[in-house]
């Protein structure tokens, strides 16, 4: 699990492709690796994937041909700039929200406009997610952790203040960059008691209740 909140940002360093998948090096001075262990998991641009090999400044992942296809690190390149976040530990203080890593679709910058010295970014996103992404709720853009401001049928609008811009790669988006979303967990599992099973709700709350609050269409 991870918090949202990035660590610091790294650099792809070279990618061996090996069939339908690819073993990505990537670095990064100011993460600090040396405690990280083979197997750890770190997050790069939102997606969870583990250490397989590492040195002081550099680690290696393998990443699935699933993940390729359904993430934008398959457009990444040798030089490419990266988010990063090591997995949270019990004492990490939770400043973000929870984050699993697990990347339910890809995004793409409709509109960047300054305000103030932040910047108002417009996400358009697929239909299948627009039902999970409440407004003033939680959202995970390329691992960092988000609040949404206003909330439409095609996407979401975010507010960035000048520390997300300068300590992640939010700086450098344009319109049309594609980015990794990752939608509040607790909108994961509603959907799933509402779709029935053998867990039943409280009598007190009903479909009608939970559309009128935005959980569900």
């Amino acid at each position: 699990m991870f918090t949202g909140l990035i660590e610091a940002v790294g650099k792809v360093v070279s990618i061996e492709n090996r069939g339908s998948e690819s073993r990505m090096n990537f670095a990064s001075a100011s993460i600090g690796l040396g405690d990280a262990q083979l197997g750890d998991s770190i997050s790069i641009n939102g997606v969870c994937l583990t250490v397989v090999s590492k040195t002081e400044v550099q680690f290696a992942a393998d990443v699935s041909a699933e993940t390729l296809s359904c993430t934008t690190l398959g457009a990444l390149k040798p030089g490419s700039q990266i988010n990063l976040e090591r997995a949270l530990l019990p004492t990490t203080r939770l400043g973000g929200h929870l984050v699993s890593g697990h990347v339910d679709g890809v995004a793409q910058v409709a509109s960047i406009k300054p305000q103030g010295e932040s910047i108002i970014i417009v996400f358009e996103v697929p239909p299948a997610l627009s039902k999970y992404i409440a407004s003033k709720g939680s959202i995970c853009v390329d691992g960092v952790s988000l609040t949404t401001n206003v909330v439409s049928e095609s996407g979401f609008e975010v507010n960035i203040i000048p520390h997300t811009q300068q300590q992640t790669i939010m700086g450098a988006y344009q319109q049309g960059t594609q980015v990794n979303i990752e939608v509040d967990v607790v909108a994961r599992y509603l959907e799933r008691l509402l779709q029935g099973g053998s867990i039943k709700l409280a009598s007190n709350i009903s479909h009608e209740l939970l559309a009128s609050q935005g959980f569900v269409d």
